[in-house]
This record gives structure tokens, C-alpha cells and sequence, in this order.
């Protein structure tokens, strides 16, 4: 009897759990550790979302077997959103699938139309399920640049004339994570553009929709005229509500790649439990008010983050949207590593961040810095940032961070 099995033996070790492990070992032993590795939110969900959990939870009938691609309702809710946010128009019935969070449509969508041996463009670094999705659905990764610029669209014509089989797929995801960049319109309309000349399908990852600063609302590429002829877009409710451990995401577009993912999803699951998905309707067609208070949160902490880590000095680029900050290692201190660096912050700090390489070998040098504490642990994390990085010869500034 072999224990040696196909795909496990395609993953590597996940670097980033090293860090984790440390961090509950740590907590366990009662250590204070200021957490800003997960992106898991600190914020509650509306009050009147969780009431209509409790509503509907109540019901007698509401407990047993939900549907697979979404209660209609939920579908109906999210293509209104759509409607009102980018102006597109969606079929909640074949353009429309509930999922089980976007990480769990990413990863099906993936076992559907996938083949041993297909090539898959997917961003380096990057969130790992838009490559290990497809690494465990048999696929090959030829990795194109996160970065949006000349460079990125250079990689792709690159890809198309050298890769052997072409690539079928193009993964992308903006804001990303891990790095926070973001992209307008007019790049979009680049990438469909190269999707239908090379017969791509594409799969955008719009997670961090509504986390935008500076009152620059992110695009989505079904704005593109003619993109649901290429295109599908993930959604999660898990940021914009803070409904992280709720598991609602959607896809939505390509009416042939919603068609495969249903099926797959038909013999996997029986959908998330129907009152989450009741509520979920009542999150995307209630009050949006908390959608606006959650942005001047986040983007509170993004500058109080960026302010105090460089007095304690540390400089961080000031991320445009997402609730991550994609941070370079202290020049003095990049000789370490990105996981190591993790390693030690966390043990002289008391501060857990995310080794960048965990998110492809492209992102060595890197750390992600998620904003899930308040201002006071943020500034706390600074200060004893500070006192680490005196401890390790690095000159810091005369202030108090």
C-alpha cells in the first residue's frame, strides 16, 4: 500500500503555516502576540445580517439540504449588485454560482476544466489557490509578473509563443493579494483583448472590490464590453461584510465556465447552509452603509500602519486598496530572508506577519502585513518593531514610534 499520492507530492511545504505554528505555540504559552498575519477581520458583520441568520435559522424547514448553485434569491441579489456597482448586467441563472467562498470556486472551477499536462498563466506572487489550485487539478504554472505594466503584457506574448502546450487559462487578481496593486479599466480592456486573439479563458479574482482608499473604486473586467465571451469573476462577501468564516463567494460570467463549475459543484456539495445564504441576501440588498464605514476603517489603519512603521523605521509602501500591506525587509535585515525575518519578528517582536515567499518565489524580500488590529496594536506593533530593529544594529528614528 503506497502512501506516496500523486498531488500530494506536487505541494510544496506551506512555508506560511511555519509561521503560524510558531504563533499558536506562542499564544498557547501565554505570549501576547499582536496578529497581523491572516486576513481574518477584526469587525463584526451588520447587525441586521446575523438577525436574519436567527430568522431564518429559526424556521423548521430551513435545515435541510440547500442548493448547490445558490438559493435564487442570492443569485438575483448578487447580479443586482453587479448592476448597481459596475453597470453589468448578469442571468443569475447562467451567469450567476454561489460558492463556497471564492477560494473554494477558484479551486473547483479549476477541477472542471482542467487536464494533466495544461498550462495555466497565473501571477507570481500571488494568492496560492490561483496556483495550487491548478497544480492540484494536474496543470502546469508558467508564472506572469503581478505587477500591471508593459512588463506584464511583454510575459504574456512571451508565454503564447513559447509555451508548449499553449496555455489555456490566465489567472488573475486585483487588488491582489498579497501585493495590493490595483489596475483601471483600460488594462482589462488589454487583457480581453489578448484573451479572444489567443483563445484564453480568463479567471479574475475580485475579492477586495470594496476595499479601495483614496476614493478610487476599483473596476471589474466585466465592464469590458464582450469580456463574458473569455471571462468569470470571483466575489466574497468575507472582506466587504466581514463575514470571513460565513463562506460566501460567488462566480459570475462566462456562461460555459458557470455551467462547468455548477456541475462540479453538483457532485461535491449541497451548498452553504440556507440560512448564511438568507443572510447573505440580506448583507448584498440591505443597508450599505457598513461598506463605507469598513473603507475609512481600514484605510485609518493602512495610514496609521504606514506612519508609525516608518518612524519606527521601517518604510511601507502605502497599499491603494485590499487590507494588506505588501512591506520590503529592512535593507539592513534582507540578508535573512523573507521567513526568516517572519520567524524572528515574531519571536523578539511578539508580532506574526506572512513570509512574502510563501506566495511564490517572486516574493521573496516581502512580507504581508494584514491591517485585522486596531490602531492601538498597530502602534503597539510598532514600537516593539522598533525596539527589534535597534536590537539588530538597524538605526532607527530619534521619535518614539
Amino acid at each position: 500500500m503506497s502512501d506516496d499520492f500523486y498531488r500530494i507530492r506536487r505541494l510544496p511545504p506551506y512555508v506560511i503555516a511555519e509561521v503560524n505554528a510558531m504563533r499558536a505555540e506562542a499564544r498557547a504559552g501565554g505570549e501576547d502576540i499582536i496578529d497581523l498575519g491572516m486576513g481574518n477581520p477584526d469587525l463584526p458583520p451588520p447587525p441586521h445580517v446575523i438577525e436574519k441568520l436567527c430568522e431564518v435559522a429559526r424556521k423548521p424547514d430551513a435545515h435541510g439540504y440547500s442548493a448547490s448553485k445558490g438559493i435564487p434569491g442570492l443569485r438575483k441579489a448578487q447580479s443586482g449588485y453587479y448592476k448597481r456597482r459596475f453597470g453589468v448586467d448578469l442571468n443569475p441563472d447562467t451567469e450567476v454560482v454561489v460558492t463556497l467562498g471564492s477560494k473554494e470556486g477558484l479551486a473547483n472551477l479549476a477541477q472542471a476544466i482542467t487536464a494533466p499536462g495544461d498550462v495555466v498563466l497565473a501571477p507570481n506572487p500571488s494568492y496560492p489557490i490561483h496556483t495550487f489550485g491548478f497544480i492540484i487539478a494536474g496543470a502546469t504554472i508558467r508564472s506572469v509578473p503581478t505587477t500591471p505594466d508593459e512588463q506584464y503584457f511583454e510575459a504574456l506574448e512571451r508565454a503564447m509563443a513559447f509555451t508548449v502546450p499553449r496555455p489555456s487559462v490566465l489567472v488573475m487578481g486585483y487588488p491582489s493579494n498579497p501585493t495590493a496593486e490595483v489596475v483601471d479599466l483600460a488594462f482589462y480592456e488589454r487583457v480581453v483583448a489578448f484573451a479572444k486573439e489567443h483563445k484564453l479563458w480568463v479567471l479574475s479574482d475580485l475579492a477586495y472590490s470594496e476595499l479601495y482608499y483614496d476614493g478610487q473604486p476599483t473596476p471589474s473586467i466585466l465592464q469590458v464590453p464582450g469580456a463574458k465571451d473569455v471571462a468569470v469573476e470571483f466575489t466574497s462577501l468575507s472582506k466587504t461584510y466581514s463575514m470571513a468564516g460565513w463562506r460566501i463567494g460567488f462566480a459570475v460570467g462566462n456562461p460555459t465556465l458557470i455551467a462547468a463549475l455548477t456541475r462540479v459543484k453538483s457532485y461535491l456539495d449541497y451548498g452553504a447552509f440556507t440560512p448564511i445564504q438568507a443572510a447573505a441576501v440580506a448583507a448584498i440588498n440591505g443597508p450599505q452603509d457598513i461598506v463605507e464605514q469598513n473603507r475609512k476603517l481600514y484605510q485609518h489603519r493602512r495610514d496609521v500602519l504606514v506612519e508609525s512603521f516608518g518612524r519606527a523605521g521601517w518604510d511601507i509602501p502605502s497599499p491603494r486598496a485590499s487590507m494588506f500591506a505588501w512591506a520590503p525587509l529592512p535593507p539592513a535585515l534582507a540578508h535573512l530572508g523573507s521567513l526568516e525575518f517572519s520567524k524572528q519578528l515574531l519571536t523578539h517582536a511578539k508580532v506574526a506577519v506572512a513570509p512574502g515567499v510563501g506566495y511564490g518565489e517572486n516574493g521573496e524580500g516581502f512580507v504581508r502585513i494584514a491591517m485585522v488590529e486596531n490602531e492601538q496594536r498597530l502602534r503597539q506593533a510598532a514600537r516593539n518593531v522598533k525596539k527589534y530593529l535597534q536590537s539588530m544594529g538597524v538605526n532607527t528614528p530619534a521619535r518614539s514610534a
